[in-house]
């Protein structure tokens, strides 16, 4: 650190020479402030080491909100979320005519619409329908919507009649269903403090449910499913980043998490509803299992039930704190202070 000052101190001191008296003021606090951010990198560095908690197990992306994921070997993660190439999580929303979310909480079907990338389209298919394909880009005449999810507004541009039939369609419904789709750039995110408050002003997300990222250990899964008679899956949780390797609620106290060159921090954990409760296999929802044995032993402490209320606790929400790329086989890392 004293080298690195000492150098800069010294071209400083040659470049004042040739800078006018009535300027050196200005100067004077631009070097003050490039040290202070000098200094804090630099016991940033020294204060802190890495620790290897676990390794990337699965990457999943989940297109359009609560239908099947994508599974990735490797991915961007933007302030958004995770992207692979077109693929982008949860940037497709099926909306009621009102511009309502449709989810799984008002369609248990729609945990059974499988998402693919076909060329420079998606490709939705469900039991009993004819596949169709929905391009990633949409012409700029189709309307942009006024969305809601969670009461907050956001917008997505209609992908037009034909897949508004087929979801129609599929879940026999009277009223016409649409699907939208987020334009990054072009639309105004939700700010994810707007749905839950520990999260940061910087935290952006499309139609996810919170947060942009969330991650869960396979141990938590397997610790669970000690305890139900009849096993669950990661389907039921919808995790985007899956761990390997550690004890299970490990990723309770990963607070600063580093993997591939991405930088992510744990704001809170995720608070589970009925949608855990929908048989990713069968579309049903039992409205019990496995959100009451959760309940039995993943309550929140007494001082946060005005945050998560009744819910119990499985997985972890993050923000994104330096996008990057990552991939499946990564090594995930936790800062730790130094002794």
């Amino acid at each position: 650190m004293s080298r690195f000052l000492h150098s800069f101190v010294s071209s400083v001191s040659g470049a004042v020479q040739d800078v006018p008296r009535h300027r050196l003021p200005l100067l004077c606090a631009a070097g003050l402030g490039i040290t202070a951010i000098a200094s804090w990198v630099w016991w940033r560095r020294t204060h802190w080491q890495l620790s290897q908690v676990g390794t990337v197990s699965q990457l999943l992306i989940y297109p359009i909100k609560s239908c099947r994921p994508v599974s990735v070997q490797e991915a961007e993660c933007l302030d958004l979320g995770l992207r692979n190439g077109e693929l982008e999580d949860r940037h497709w929303l099926v909306v009621a005519e009102d511009g309502h979310m449709v989810t799984g909480r008002q369609e248990p079907r729609i945990v059974l619409i499988n998402v693919n990338r076909l060329g420079d389209s998606l490709c939705l298919d469900a039991p009993g329908m004819e596949k169709i394909m929905v391009p990633f880009s949409q012409p700029k005449t189709n309307k942009v919507l006024d969305c809601r999810v969670f009461g907050t507004d956001i917008q997505g541009r209609d992908c037009g009649d034909d897949v508004s039939r087929w979801l129609t369609a599929y879940f026999q419904s009277s009223q016409p269903y649409r699907l939208v789709h987020y334009e990054p750039g072009v639309m105004k995110p939700r700010k994810a403090r707007e749905q839950e408050k520990p999260f940061r002003d910087k935290d952006i997300i499309a139609y996810s449910d919170a947060g942009p990222v969330m991650l869960l250990s396979e141990t938590s899964l397997e610790e669970l499913n000690k305890r139900l008679e009849n096993p669950v899956t990661l389907g039921n949780f919808r995790p985007c980043i899956v761990v390997s390797g550690c004890e299970a609620f490990a990723e309770d106290g990963w607070n600063d998490v580093k993997v591939g060159t991405t930088e992510l921090k744990r704001v809170m954990a995720c608070g589970r509803c009925l949608l855990t409760t929908v048989d990713p296999n069968t579309g049903v929802m039992s409205r019990k299992e496995p959100l009451e044995t959760l309940r039995t032993f993943r309550k929140s402490d007494s001082s946060l039930s005005h945050l998560y209320k009744n819910s119990p606790l499985f997985g972890q929400y993050y923000g994104v704190e330096q996008t990057g790329k990552l991939r499946v086989g990564d090594p995930v890392y936790v800062k730790v202070r130094k002794d």
